[in-house]
Formats: structure tokens, C-alpha cells, sequence
């Protein structure tokens, strides 16, 4: 089944939506996608943001690596850079600043009809792209390699089996999420 995936274009782009859909449809209904969740995220008076994306951690990172224990899906590694790393980050944190949305809560609440979402972070998604396009080369020479760390994962990094990772975060994060819990965060 996964190999007649991988061969048609058209069916990944329309599996590509439905995923995107149910995904920003969990943002919307997990409250995410509004502002005030976000800015009172930010001033430590509601963890909703934290539950959600720690909630998304555990999910996405046992699913992943249970679908390539069964060879589901194959884990590509992208490789990587301290610069490219400081570079996303100053890009992140510059949109995140200023409109108080990171890329997904900004398309979610876009799609929800918020106009700050809407006009400022679509048009500033837009913005920041194209200037990140214009500024590739340049970039690229002087900046992206710099720190270049190649293709790891955090188990290589560390020497330990995937597994007892994935158990010793989950249970932490786990763990997490019941203070916040019992502390009415």
C-alpha cells in the first residue's frame, strides 16, 4: 500500500491535505489557534500551548518510529548546522514576536478567519519566505554551513538505544503534563 502511495503524486498531496486539515482542525478545538491562549501561553497564566505541543511530541514521536520499526515509512534525517539552526530560529522567533503566532497557529487561525493571523501572518509567511529566497545564496556561502553537524538523531548523539529514549521522554513528558495538571496550569 505504501509503495502505491509513493508512486502517485496526486494521492499524496490529497492525503497531504486531509492530514493538514485534521491537524489544524485539532489546533482550532485545542484552542491554540486563538491569541489570547498564546499571549497568556507566553505570561505563564495558561499552559494550553505546552499541553498540546508536549501531547503532539509523545504521539508524533512513538508513531513515527513505530511506523519504520514496521517499515511503514522511512526516517530521512535531514542534515544540519548550527547556522541554519540560529537562522530558523532568529526567523521563528522574529515572526513569533511580533504576531504572537508560530507558523502552524498562524495558518490555523488564519483559517479561522482571526484578521491579524490573516493579513499580518500569512502576509509576513509570504515576506519572510521571499526574503529567505532572495537571501539563499548569500546565506548559503556565509552562514547555513557554518557548524555543520551532518545527519544525527538525538539516540546517536547520546549512544542509547531509540526505544529507551522514546520511554525515558515520554514518561518525562508525561510527567510534565500532570503538574501542570495538578498545579491548574
Amino acid at each position: 500500500m505504501m509503495e502505491k502511495i509513493r508512486q502517485k503524486k496526486g494521492l499524496q498531496l490529497i492525503i497531504g491535505l486531509l492530514v493538514g486539515v485534521c491537524f489544524g482542525f485539532l489546533l482550532q478545538k485545542g484552542g491554540v489557534t486563538r491569541y489570547e491562549i498564546i499571549i497568556n501561553q507566553l505570561l505563564l497564566k495558561d499552559f494550553t500551548v505546552v499541553k498540546v505541543m508536549l501531547t503532539a511530541i509523545i504521539v508524533g514521536m512513538i508513531g513515527i518510529y513505530l511506523m519504520q520499526s514496521v517499515n511503514l515509512v522511512k526516517f530521512h534525517a535531514k542534515p544540519g548546522s548550527v547556522g541554519q539552526t540560529v537562522i530558523g530560529g532568529l526567523i521563528f522567533g522574529i515572526g513569533f514576536g511580533i504576531l504572537g503566532y508560530c507558523p502552524g497557529t498562524v495558518t490555523g487561525a488564519a483559517a479561522q478567519g482571526s484578521l491579524d493571523a490573516l493579513l499580518g501572518g500569512m502576509l509576513g509567511l509570504l515576506l519572510g519566505s521571499g526574503a529567505f529566497i532572495a537571501l539563499y545564496d548569500t546565506l548559503q556561502k556565509n552562514i547555513l554551513q557554518k557548524g555543520y553537524f551532518g545527519e544525527i538523531t538525538l539516540p546517536q548523539v547520546i549512544k542509547i538505544n531509540k526505544w529507551l529514549l522514546i520511554a525515558i521522554i515520554t514518561l518525562i513528558l508525561i510527567a510534565i503534563l500532570y503538574f501542570l495538571e495538578k498545579a491548574g496550569l
